[in-house]
């Protein structure tokens, strides 16, 4: 049973990540996304962008690794071998762009059971390194319950 304890709960801040400009090409390629913008520095700056822009979902490859090493820790107790993914928002509060330094917090907003699933929702807000705001993601995750 994952604990409770953890609900309103916010983690500690993550080691900036800084956002590179082939990370984001390669994630647009990867994911069909052709954009000039997401992949030519200077089509990102004539469309007024600093550097290359990360499409919205880009934001996956910043939280999933530290939401995966949350689930994992035993003092959790999530099953994370049974885990599906229930949903997902993503919300920009602007757009990420090569280069950027992010900050992600893991706030564990809710935990309930149901008809032997434990749901879980985890919300990661993303934030440059001088504590502006950049994107909040939810992750509503399940897991089936032991037998």
């Amino acid at each position: 049973m994952p604990d409770e304890s953890y609900v309103g709960r916010s983690l500690e801040p993550s080691e900036a990540y800084r956002v590179g400009r082939e990370k984001i090409r390669e994630f647009a390629t990867a994911i069909g996304e052709g954009s000039r913008i997401c992949h030519d520095v200077e089509a990102a700056r004539a469309a007024g962008h600093p550097d290359v822009v990360a499409p919205p979902t880009f934001t996956a490859t910043i939280t999933m690794p530290l939401i995966e090493a949350f689930l994992r820790d035993p003092d959790f107790g999530w099953d994370y071998s049974r885990m599906v993914h229930g949903d997902q928002t993503i919300t920009l509060h602007r757009p990420i762009h090569g280069g950027d330094e992010l900050v992600t917090v893991i706030h564990v907003d809710e935990l309930t059971t149901r008809a032997g699933s434990h749901m879980l929702t985890l919300r990661c807000e993303l934030a440059d390194v001088e504590g502006t705001p950049v994107s909040t993601t939810k992750a509503m995750l399940v897991t089936q319950a032991a037998s």
